[in-house]
C-alpha cells in the first residue's frame, strides 16, 4: 500500500522576514518598508522588516546566509554586499555562493555635488580645477569603504586626478561639513541633496547614471561629461539563502515585478527620489559578480581599508 505524501502548503503561508543591514529611518529603510507592504498585499501574507545593522552589513547577511532555505528569510541589501569582500578580510559567508539573487528592486543614482562657494560651477570646471591644484580639493564620505567613497575613488581613477578623501562617521556629519564649506565635494543622492541644492548651498555637478534623471533633467551625467560608461548607483535588491528552491525564487521575483508595475508604488518611490528597477535572478547575479571585481580593483589601487 502506498502512503500518500503530506501535502505542502503553497508558498508563502506565513510571515516572511525581510532582513535589512541598516538602522531604521534612512532611505533604504523607507524603500524596504514600502516593498514589504506591497509584497505582502501581492502574496497575501505579511512581510516584516527587521533592521540588523552593524559590521558594514555582514551581521545581517550572515544571519540570512545561515537561515533555512525556505523563502521565509530574505535579505534586502545594497552595494555594501559587493564592496565588503574587498575590505573585510574574513567574511563569515561566501558572498556569491551562500546567497541566491532574487531581483533588484530599486536604485538611486549618485550625484556629484559641491559646496556652493567653490571656484567652479560645473563638472568640467571641477576637473580642470583639480588638475591645476592636485590634492587641494577634498571630498567627504560617510566612512572608508562606503559606497560614496569607492564610487568617488573609481571616478578619480578614471579621471586621473587627485582629490583628498575625508571620511566621517556617517552621512549626516559629512553633509554638515560639506554645507559648512569644510570640504568641497561629496558623492550624494538626489534624495538627500535636493533640498540644499534648492537653497543654493550645494551645486550639482553631474549625476552618475547612464541617462539624465527626470528629477534633475538639467544636470548632465558623468558619462556625457567626459567619463564614458561611468555609473554609480545605490541599488537595492533581495537575496535568499543558497538551496532555496527555484520555485520560491520565481514566486518572489514575479511578485516584485507585479508590484513594480503599480502606478501608486512608482509614485511613492519617485517621491523619495528613488527609481523602480526589476531584474531576473541571472541579471542580478551578473551585476553582483561584476561589482565584486570592480570594487576589488578600486580598493587595491586606492589602498582602502575598512574602518
Amino acid at each position: 500500500m502506498t502512503v500518500p505524501s503530506k501535502a505542502q502548503a503553497a508558498y508563502p503561508d506565513r510571515p516572511v522576514r525581510l532582513i535589512l543591514p541598516f538602522p531604521a529611518g534612512g532611505t533604504v529603510d523607507v524603500v524596504a518598508r514600502l516593498v514589504a507592504a506591497n509584497l505582502g498585499q501581492q502574496l497575501h501574507t505579511q512581510f516584516v522588516v527587521e533592521n540588523v545593522p552593524g559590521a558594514g552589513g555582514t551581521i545581517a547577511t550572515a544571519r540570512v546566509a545561515r537561515s533555512e532555505a525556505d523563502g521565509y528569510t530574505v535579505l534586502f541589501t545594497t552595494p555594501n554586499h559587493t564592496i565588503n569582500p574587498s575590505i573585510i578580510a574574513k567574511l563569515p559567508f561566501d558572498t556569491e555562493k551562500d546567497l541566491v539573487p532574487v531581483s533588484l528592486v530599486a536604485q538611486i543614482p549618485e550625484l556629484v555635488v559641491a559646496n556652493g562657494n567653490q571656484p567652479f560651477t560645473d563638472f568640467k570646471g571641477f576637473v580642470a580645477y583639480a588638475r591645476a591644484h592636485p590634492g587641494k580639493l577634498d571630498y567627504a564620505s560617510a566612512g572608508a569603504g562606503t559606497l560614496p567613497h569607492v564610487t568617488m575613488e573609481l571616478l578619480l581613477q578614471k579621471l586621473d586626478i587627485k582629490v583628498t578623501h575625508i571620511p566621517y562617521k556617517g552621512a549626516a556629519p559629512a553633509m554638515n561639513d560639506l554645507l559648512g564649506g569644510q570640504v568641497a565635494l561629496k558623492m550624494d543622492t538626489i534624495a538627500t541633496s535636493a533640498p540644499q541644492i534648492g537653497t543654493g548651498k550645494l551645486r550639482p555637478l553631474a549625476i552618475a547614471s547612464l541617462k539624465r534623471s527626470p528629477l534633475m533633467p538639467d544636470v548632465p551625467t558623468v558619462a556625457e561629461s567626459g567619463v564614458p560608461g561611468y555609473q554609480a548607483t545605490l541599488w537595492m535588491g533581495m537575496l535568499v539563502p543558497k538551496g532555496t528552491s527555484p520555485a520560491i525564487v520565481s514566486t518572489l521575483n514575479a511578485a516584485i515585478t507585479a508590484v513594480s508595475r503599480q502606478p501608486a508604488y512608482q509614485k511613492q518611490l519617485e517621491a523619495a527620489g528613488v527609481e523602480s528597477v526589476v531584474t531576473g535572478p541571472d541579471a542580478f547575479r551578473t551585476l553582483i559578480h561584476q561589482e565584486i571585481g570592480q570594487w576589488a580593483d578600486v580598493v587595491r589601487k586606492s589602498n582602502i581599508k575598512a574602518q
